[in-house]
C-alpha cells in the first residue's frame, strides 16, 4: 500500500469513513447485547463495580431460594399445629360428653375415642414435615433461616416435640386407662320345707310355749345338714322363754342371709325357703333330759334354665326389684320379680345391658357374670345375698373391674385441666410460629428488594440507552453515507486525467 499515493482529500475522507465504520459497530454491538459496557476494556471501574453487584445479587437469589423453602416449612407446621388443636378440642369435648353421663360404660367408651384421638394426635404430628423437616418433631428438627451470604444474619426455629403426646414439655396428655373385664360367679340353688304339726293353732303373736312342742329355756336353731353334726348357722338361734312369740321366731330366721320364712295362720304352717341344705332344729334344752327334735328340713338343688326365681330361693321374693348398677350407682337396668320370673329371664336381663355378659351352668345352678366396668347386682329385699353359703353379701352381686380414666367426675375434671393446658401450649406455640412466620416472610420481601437495587444499580453502569444508541446508530449510517459520497467527490479530480489519455 506504501507504493500507492492518495491525494490529501482521498486520504481525509478514507479515514472518517473508518472511524465511522467503528463507532457503527460499537453501536450495533451496545444495541444486539443491550449493554453498553461489555468488558472491563469497555470501561474497568464500571464493569468490576457492576459485576461485585451481580455477584451479591446472585447470591442472594440463592439464599432467597432458602428463605422460600423455610416459609414453607414453618407453614407445613402452623398447619399442623391447627389440625392437632382441632383434635384436642375433640378429644375435650369427649371429655365432656362422659362428664354428662354417669353411665361407667359409657364413659369407657368415650375414654377408648378419647385414647383414639391422642393417636390421630400423634400421627398428625409425624406427618407435618415439609422437605424432611418437621417442627413439630422434636430433636434435629430446628429449623435455621440464613439472610445473608456471609451467614451473619439468621434466625433459627426450634423445634417442638407432639409426636408424643405424653411428653412433659409438650401436651402432657396421658392414655387413658380403658379399663378391663371382672367377673363373678354367684349360685342359684334353693329348696323349700314345711312343718305343720309342731305351729298347730298358733298365731303369728301366740307364744311359742302354747304349742306344747315348746318350753322355757329350748333353743331353736337353723343347722346345716346332716343335723347334729351339722354346724350351727351364724344369727339363727333364739332361746324359748315366757314371752317368745311365733312373730319373734320368724323375725330371727328372716334375719339370716338366704334365708325366707313365713308362717301361714290357717293352718299354722311354717315354711322356710333356702338357698342352701338346713335344718330347723329345737334343742329341747328346756327338758330335764334334752331330746334334739328336727322341725323340717330343706333340700337345696341347682335351678335350671326354666326354674323360676322363687322356687326356694330363700333370697328372693315376689315383688322383689333386682337393680343393676355401675360402680357410679348409675342404675342400668331393673327386673321385677313376679311368680312367672325364670333363671332365664335374670340372664336375658342381664345381657341385655352394654358391655355385661352373664352365663348359666345348669349343673351347678351357677351364673357367671363378666363386665367392663364395676358391676352390681342388689334388691330391695334385704334377705338377698351372692348365694355362696349364708356368709351375707351387703352389697349383692359384685364386680370389681378395672376403672376405665373416665370413670369418675374427678377423673375427668383432671383430663380437661390438661387438654385446657395443651390447647394454651398449642395456641401459644402457633403464636411463636406466627412470629416466626411474618420474621421470615418480611426478610424474604427484604431481599428480593435489595436484588432488585443491586441489579438495578449494575444496570445503571452497564446498560446500554437504547433510544440514544438507536439515534446514534441513525446518525452514523448517515455519516457513513455521506462520508462515502465526500470520497467519492474526492477521487473525481484524479479521474480526469483520464480523459487525456484517450
Amino acid at each position: 500500500m506504501s507504493d500507492i499515493t492518495l491525494t490529501s482529500a482521498v486520504r481525509s475522507n478514507l479515514l472518517s469513513l473508518q472511524n465511522t465504520a467503528d463507532l457503527l459497530g460499537r453501536t450495533q454491538n451496545r444495541l444486539a447485547t443491550g449493554n453498553k459496557v461489555n468488558s472491563a476494556l469497555d470501561n474497568p471501574g464500571a464493569f468490576f463495580t457492576a459485576s461485585g453487584l451481580q455477584n451479591r445479587a446472585s447470591d442472594l437469589s440463592n439464599l432467597l431460594d432458602d428463605i422460600g423453602q423455610g416459609v414453607q416449612t414453618i407453614r407445613a407446621a402452623d398447619d399442623g399445629i391447627s389440625g392437632i388443636t382441632k383434635l384436642v378440642e375433640s378429644a375435650k369435648a369427649k371429655a365432656n360428653q362422659a362428664l354428662q353421663t354417669q353411665s361407667q360404660e359409657e364413659r369407657r367408651e368415650f375414654a377408648t375415642q378419647y385414647n383414639e384421638l391422642l393417636g390421630q394426635i400423634e400421627d398428625l404430628a409425624k406427618d407435618s414435615s415439609y422437605g424432611g423437616k418437621n417442627l413439630l418433631g422434636g430433636d434435629g428438627n430446628d429449623l435455621t433461616v440464613i439472610f445473608n451470604e456471609d451467614n451473619t444474619s439468621s434466625l433459627t426455629i426450634n423445634a417442638v416435640d407432639y409426636t408424643d403426646t405424653t411428653l412433659s414439655n409438650g401436651l402432657n396428655l396421658q392414655d387413658l386407662t380403658e379399663g378391663s373385664n371382672g367377673a363373678v360367679t354367684f349360685n342359684l340353688t334353693g329348696g323349700s320345707g314345711t312343718e305343720t304339726s309342731d305351729f298347730a293353732g298358733l298365731k303369728t303373736e301366740s307364744l311359742l310355749t302354747d304349742s306344747s312342742s315348746f318350753e322355757v329355756g329350748d333353743v331353736i336353731e337353723l343347722q346345716t345338714l346332716p343335723a347334729g353334726s351339722g354346724s350351727q348357722v351364724s344369727g339363727s338361734n333364739i332361746t324359748v322363754s315366757a314371752d317368745t312369740t311365733v312373730q319373734d321366731l320368724l323375725d330371727q330366721l328372716n334375719s339370716v342371709a338366704g334365708v325366707e320364712v313365713t308362717f301361714d295362720e290357717g293352718d299354722g304352717s311354717l315354711t322356710i325357703n333356702s338357698s342352701e341344705n338346713v335344718t330347723l332344729r329345737n334343742t329341747d334344752a328346756g327338758a330335764a333330759t334334752p331330746s334334739p327334735t328336727d322341725l323340717l328340713t330343706v333340700s337345696a338343688s341347682a335351678f335350671n334354665q326354666g326354674t323360676q326365681l322363687l322356687s326356694g330361693s330363700g333370697g328372693i321374693s315376689i315383688g322383689d326389684t333386682l337393680t343393676f348398677t355401675d360402680g357410679n350407682g348409675f342404675e342400668i337396668g331393673t327386673l321385677e320379680v313376679d311368680e312367672t320370673t325364670t333363671v332365664n329371664d335374670l340372664t336375658t336381663a342381664l345381657n341385655d345391658i352394654d358391655g355385661v355378659n352373664a352365663q348359666f351352668n345348669s349343673g351347678t345352678g351357677g351364673v357367671t357374670l363378666e363386665s367392663t366396668v364395676d358391676f352390681s347386682i342388689t334388691s330391695d329385699n334385704a334377705n338377698f345375698n351372692s348365694g355362696t353359703g349364708f356368709a351375707a353379701d351387703p352389697d349383692g352381686v359384685t364386680i370389681d373391674a378395672d376403672d376405665s380414666g373416665f370413670a369418675s367426675d374427678s377423673d375427668i375434671n383432671d383430663t380437661i385441666t390438661r387438654l385446657n393446658s395443651a390447647l394454651n401450649n398449642l395456641r401459644a406455640q402457633a403464636g411463636t410460629f406466627g412470629t416466626n412466620l411474618s420474621t421470615v416472610e418480611i426478610r424474604q420481601d427484604f431481599t428480593k428488594r435489595v436484588i432488585n437495587n443491586l441489579e438495578t444499580g449494575a444496570g445503571l453502569l452497564t446498560l446500554a440507552d437504547t433510544n440514544l444508541e438507536g439515534a446514534n446508530l441513525l446518525a452514523l449510517q448517515t455519516r457513513q453515507q455521506l462520508s462515502s459520497s465526500a470520497l467519492s467527490l474526492a477521487a473525481q479530480a484524479d479521474q480526469s486525467v483520464l480523459q487525456l489519455i484517450r
